[in-house]
């Protein structure tokens, strides 16, 4: 009961901190993008992942973790249209495996594009790259299962000719339960503001709430995950016009997402087999994905991701797909080193 107790604490506490924001309308975006192929496996998000790989603090500073010391990760994915999207991170055992750091790094490239002016000329090709430098720390909180950690983020965003440079925290709080191997965590992602605004034009950082939880099965090599996000703003569904329904006499009906639709759209869920194994299995179901990129009378799959992680000596080899609709997939490349 006492547990149980503790764990209502942290959804309580976590939820403080909400308030309404609207996805797509900030800028840094690719701060949401997932941090490793095995996040990306599970839904595209996940804060409940409990392993040596110190990608896992880009998500949720809590979960660095002392399995974590002394270990290298690099992820890189080629994402639409050749845009390059990459990961790496490093934590390190400062306090007995208590107190852990990490520094991170994530970035983008987004390509080279072709110039015009507002006449239509042709003018020289221009590109565009992002980049977030993350410095984090977690500790034990006492003799509890209580894990708290924070993330700094100093991030850069270069446009064409404008450029800009902003500041922003994660913080995360987790409670690990050895006994059920159970993990209930929250986390508060892109507290922060733009220090340096493109063309002095001030926009909101993309903030969000985000919470999970996840348990290993007793009797069956199999952990389970349910990751809630977007907890900051309740009402994701909107209608889709596409999907309005016509009578014979004219009548259209507008689509009309209910609450149960809305519910959904926060939910992802993922399993990962054999999670402790030096060959794992992960899969994932978004259902917000799923919802707003299917077509009508069409089964193209969108929401489903699948994943590998295959280890050889001091290496782990991690590999995921993701498939958003029949035009468009993505493929995440992992590599996790033991430094020891």
């Amino acid at each position: 009961m006492k547990h149980k107790f503790y764990i209502l604490i942290i959804c309580l506490g976590i939820s403080c901190f909400s308030f309404a924001q609207i996805g797509g309308r900030n800028t840094y975006q690719f701060l949401n993008l997932p941090v490793s192929p095995k996040v990306s496996a599970l839904g595209g998000k996940n804060i409940t992942s409990y392993s040596p790989d110190p990608s896992n603090a880009l998500a949720n500073p809590a979960m660095i973790n002392f399995e974590m010391h002394n270990q290298m990760s690099a992820n890189y994915m080629n994402y639409f249209a050749d845009v390059n999207y990459g990961t790496a991170s490093y934590a390190y055992d400062v306090g007995r495996r208590t107190q852990m750091i990490q520094a991170g790094v994530t970035y983008v490239d987004y390509g080279s594009f072709d110039g015009f002016d507002e006449s239509g000329n042709s003018t020289a090709e221009f590109g565009g790259q992002e980049a977030a430098l993350s410095f984090g720390y977690s500790r034990r909180i006492g003799r509890t299962d209580f894990h708290a950690g924070a993330n700094l983020k100093l991030i850069s965003s270069k446009l064409e000719q404008y450029s800009s440079f902003a500041g922003a925290l994660d913080l995360g709080v987790a409670y690990i339960y050895p006994e059920w191997d159970l993990i209930v965590s929250g986390v508060v992602r892109n507290v922060g503001t733009q220090l340096k605004a493109f063309n002095d034009v001030r926009e909101s950082m993309p903030f969000e709430v985000i919470l999970g939880i996840s348990q290993k099965l007793k009797k069956a090599p199999i952990r389970w995950h349910i990751t809630l996000e977007n907890m900051q703003q309740w009402n994701l569904a909107f209608r889709n016009t596409a999907r309005d329904e016509e009578d014979l006499s004219g009548n259209v009906t507008p689509d009309d997402p209910g609450f149960i639709n809305n519910a959904l759209r926060h939910t992802i869920v993922g399993a990962e087999l054999f999670p402790d194994g030096g060959f794992s299995v992960q899969l994932g179901y978004n259902f917000r994905r799923g919802e707003e990129l299917r077509i009508e009378d069409q089964r193209a799959f969108s929401g489903i991701t699948g994943g590998v992680s295959i280890r050889f000596n001091k290496l782990r080899f991690s590999y995921s797909y993701a498939q958003f609709n029949r035009a468009a997939s993505s493929s995440f490349f992992g590599l996790n080193i033991d430094l020891q």
